[in-house]
Formats: structure tokens, C-alpha cells, sequence
């Protein structure tokens, strides 16, 4: 049996899995999040941690007969995360999360800090690691001064399960401490971010072993043998594993709060003036690149309280399949947007109202809004040299057939629609457990989900959502003199 913890911003998912692949069984644990001035983001780790305790315990007591049989643990988790403890372990104030945006002047001068973006692959974004220690030296001094270790939020999860400060590389790469195509901390970076290699964890690959489960918890578990902790990895280099997106060529888009669409790569190749990230994959030898559009189901979800009807009751009144663009152009920029504009300012706009515009055609108009973002991350990602052929269709939009195929049309992509099952973070980070137990090579262990469908691209419609496309594309300068 192998244990896959993906620790969420809202919630950490345990997933139970054989050594063949099949799901046991899961347990889920939701924790808050503190906003206590705009723009902040902290989380509590301890409650990362009451979390965990609360799933194992659930998984014990459904599943005696198979828990015995535990072997390994695997962990994924939410990036860019700063959790800062002392020479003692303990944690010296809440961690700062991905989303926080308090040090966005702290981040543009580091991203100006030469070489900072020639060895790191990436531009340093607001919610990146290393500006978040730079913003707590000059703010909280006295925190600074006590820092022993710097953990990612899953490491956290890692050293309550080990005792150990350890890290991998796909997580590491968030951070803009590490030379990405070395796979390794650099002096150089740390320098600039005035940390110490000393104050980072080892580093391991995923799909290597991080340690073994303390004996205590050992015991406390029930169980009466060594429990090997992978690396894991970053929650996309995880999902990945949990889809098979390994190898050149091979990608997924997935429609959650954030849009994402994600190509594995077999060569480290960064572009970082595409605002792509380029990251370290969760397995060794491997990198992966993706575009992020800060908001995708989040429009939905906004425009869901405007019109004061459900996501899912917006999205039903849509056909199956698409006619053509919407009369409305939206910007989905209402957090503003990574990929390709790096503009944390900006916001989001409909443009081409009418008196008749009613609540289907916004609601088409803001799926077609994030399909065209998605657009914008494959035009970046084809300048480094990625050649996506198809992509997997996962998160919570692809149960919209409509956007699922607006998506295939305006990306000129087949969409693979997963049949219903478990393949994302959580069964990525087991995978990994599997792997560092010795299950097999990752190839063999990572395999693409069935697939249910595959959507094509309306051959007929593609010159009018490429012409709509070329709209949206022009409304940004715009817009963004607007809000200038």
C-alpha cells in the first residue's frame, strides 16, 4: 500500500493506492486561510500537520485490513510557500502563501538582479519564495534573524513524518534559489536573496527516497516495519505524474481556479520573458513548462455571484457543442495575469456589451475568455520550442462540454477527456512513494489515464474564434490603459 498526501490551499487529499494502481480509498481535510491585511496570504502549519493526522486516522479506521500494508508515502503541495522554523524545528511565524502578493517591489528587484533570471529559467513573480524572505528582512527583522531552515509547505509535511530538512528539485525550482538546469541551489541566487545555502533542505529527486516515517509514528500507526517518504514534488510536477505527462510532446490543460496548460520537456530550454514558467520535473532527468492564467473557474465562480446562480447552472444553459464566439469579449484578468503579461495590475474587463446580452452569452463569453488565456500560454510556450500534439482536459471545467470544446478549437488542439477515476496530485505523489520503494521505473508507474473522449477542434469555427483571438489579443494594451 502507498499513501499520496497532496496538501491543497484549502485542503489536504490522502489517497490510498496498491502497488497495481488501484485506488483504495481517500479522506480529505479542509484548514482556513488568513488574509490579515490585503494582499497577504498565510496558513498556519500546524494545521497542515492536524490535517494529516485527521485523513491517516480515517484511512485506519475504513480500511484495517489494508492499512498494515503501508510501504510508502508520497507528498505534493502547493508551491512558493515560505514556512520558516527555528534551530529547533519549531515554526517561527504562519507561512506565506503562493497567492500572497506583499512582496511585489521586493520581486521586481530581484528579477532586475542580474543573473538572477539567466539561472533560475524564470522571472521572479510576487508569489515566488525568495522575494517573501527579502520583504520579512526588512519588516520582520527579528524573524529573519532566528531562521534556521526555509521548508516549501509540503517539506513542512516531511519533517513532522522524518525529522529531516529535506526538498526536491520540482518544488525548489519556485523558489528562484535554484539553478533549474543544474537541479541544484545556487550560491549565486542565494547570495541575492540574501539567504544561505545552510538555511535550505537537501535535495532529492521525486521519485527518490527523503527519509523513512519516524518510529514514533510508526507506532502510533499501527505498524511494525519501515515506511520509506519520497521527494514528491510541486502540485502540477505531481499532477503531471498523476496523468503520465512525463515526455517531449506530452501535455495537459486543466481548467481549476487557475488555468494551467503544461508541456513536459526532455531539455531544460527557459524563455523567462514569455512570463512561462520552467521548472524541474518531480522525476529525474526530466523539466516541464506551463503558462498560468491566475483566474479560469474563478470567472466562472465570479460571475456565479453577480447573476446569483450556480457555476454549474450557468454552464447548463450552454449547448454541447459551440456555434461560434459570443458577441461579449471577455479579459479574464480579474487577479490579474502571469502568462504572457507578468501584470499583477491589471484587471478584467467585457467589452462589446448590448442591451440583449443575457446570461448565456456572458456565461459563453467568459469560458471563451479563458480559453483565449490558454491560447496566449501555448503561443509562449511554442516560442521555447514546446510541440503539444493533444493534451489532457482535467479540473472542474472540463465537465463543461461546451468550454471543453471552445478550448479544442481555439487551442486547434484534440482535448482527451479522462474517463472519471483518480489521476491527479494525490495518485501522482503515491506513484512516487512506489517508485522510491523500488515498484519500478517511473515510466512504467506513470501511465496516462483511459481516456473517455477525445474532443477535436471545430475545423468549421476556427477562423472566427482565431479572428475573435486576435480581438482579445489587441484589447489588452488597452485595457490596461484603462486601468493605468
Amino acid at each position: 500500500m502507498y499513501l499520496g498526501l497532496d496538501l491543497g490551499t484549502s485542503g489536504l487529499r490522502a489517497l490510498l493506492v496498491e502497488a497495481s494502481g488501484r485506488v483504495v480509498g481517500s479522506a480529505e481535510a479542509d484548514y482556513l486561510v488568513s488574509h490579515p491585511h490585503p494582499g497577504w496570504s498565510e496558513q498556519r502549519p500546524e494545521d497542515w500537520v492536524t490535517a494529516a493526522e485527521r485523513c491517516v486516522e480515517s484511512l485506519r479506521q475504513a480500511f484495517p485490513a489494508e492499512w498494515p500494508a503501508l510501504r510508502g508515502i508520497g507528498l505534493s503541495g502547493q508551491m512558493h510557500g515560505a514556512v520558516l522554523v527555528d534551530a529547533a524545528g519549531d515554526v517561527l511565524r504562519p507561512a506565506i502563501l503562493w497567492n500572497d502578493t506583499r512582496p511585489h517591489v521586493e520581486a521586481a528587484a530581484l528579477d532586475a538582479t542580474d543573473p538572477v533570471r539567466a539561472l533560475s529559467g524564470n522571472i521572479v513573480f510576487p508569489g515566488f519564495t525568495a522575494p517573501k524572505l527579502l520583504w520579512l528582512e526588512q519588516h520582520e527583522p527579528e524573524v529573519f534573524a532566528r531562521i534556521h531552515k526555509v521548508l516549501l509547505p509540503k517539506d513542512y509535511l516531511r519533517l513532522w513524518l522524518t525529522g529531516g530538512y529535506v526538498g526536491d528539485m520540482s518544488d525548489a525550482a519556485g523558489t528562484s534559489w535554484l539553478d533549474v538546469g543544474v537541479r541544484d541551489w545556487s550560491d549565486t541566487l542565494l547570495q541575492a536573496g540574501h539567504m544561505r545555502r545552510d538555511q535550505m533542505p537537501d535535495l532529492v529527486e521525486g521519485s527518490e527516497a527523503s527519509g523513512d516515517l519516524r518510529s514514533s509514528l510508526q507506532a502510533d500507526w499501527g505498524l511494525d516495519h519501515s515506511v520509506v517518504v519520497a521527494g514528491g514534488g510541486g502540485d502540477n510536477a505531481v499532477a503531471a505524474c498523476g496523468v503520465g505527462c512525463l515526455s517531449e510532446g506530452q501535455g495537459f490543460v486543466s481548467l481549476g481556479t487557475s488555468g494551467v496548460l503544461l508541456a513536459a520537456r526532455d531539455r531544460f530550454a527557459p524563455m523567462p520573458e514569455t512570463a512561462v514558467h520552467s521548472f524541474c520535473h518531480a522525476v529525474p532527468g526530466r523539466w516541464y513548462q506551463m503558462g498560468v492564467s491566475l483566474a479560469a473557474t474563478d470567472c466562472l465562480n465570479w460571475l456565479s455571484g453577480r447573476l446569483g446562480q450556480s457555476p454549474g447552472e450557468l454552464a447548463n444553459v450552454l449547448p454541447d457543442e459551440i456555434t461560434g464566439p459570443a458577441g461579449v469579449t471577455f479579459l479574464p484578468y480579474l487577479s490579474g495575469e502571469r502568462t504572457p503579461h507578468n501584470d499583477s495590475a491589471i484587471r478584467g474587463a467585457f467589452v462589446g456589451l448590448d442591451i440583449a446580452s443575457d446570461n448565456a452569452q456572458l456565461t459563453q463569453a467568459v469560458m471563451e475568455g479563458v480559453a483565449f488565456a490558454m491560447r496566449d500560454s501555448l503561443e509562449a510556450l511554442k516560442a521555447t520550442g514546446a510541440d503539444l500534439k493533444q493534451v489532457l482536459a482535467i479540473g472542474g471545467g472540463n465537465r463543461s462540454r461546451f468550454w471543453v470544446e471552445t478550448l479544442a478549437t481555439v487551442l486547434d488542439l484534440p482535448m482527451h477527456l479522462p474517463k472519471a477515476g483518480e489521476f491527479g496530485a494525490a495518485l501522482g505523489a503515491a506513484r512516487l512513494a512506489m517508485a522510491a520503494d523500488g515498484q519500478g521505473a517511473v515510466d512504467l508507474l506513470m501511465t496516462p489515464p483511459e481516456v473517455a473522449e477525445v474532443i477535436p477542434p471545430r475545423s468549421d469555427l476556427r477562423d472566427q474564434y482565431e479572428a475573435r483571438y486576435q480581438t482579445y489579443r489587441a484589447l489588452y494594451p488597452a485595457i490596461k490603459g484603462a486601468v493605468a
